[in-house]
């Protein structure tokens, strides 16, 4: 951490994650899907979009919007 300022930007980054994107406990770790999903269809690199959260410290996997 460079200074306060740095310090506030990656706790309040870091509380947002927490809060709203993080796996939960309850589930053990598991998405909050409740179902099993049927077959998964084979996706391009090009369609993953890459998440970066808490200064990129953790990163977040998803398809790109269409």
């Amino acid at each position: 951490m460079f200074g306060k300022k740095h310090l506030d930007y990656l706790t309040d980054e870091f509380t947002q994650y927490y809060n709203t994107k993080r796996s939960h406990m309850e589930r053990d770790h598991l998405p909050s899907i409740r179902e099993e999903p049927g077959e998964v269809e084979t996706i391009s690199i090009d369609q993953i979009e890459v998440k970066k959260y808490v200064g990129g410290l953790i990163k977040s996997f998803e398809r790109k919007v269409a």
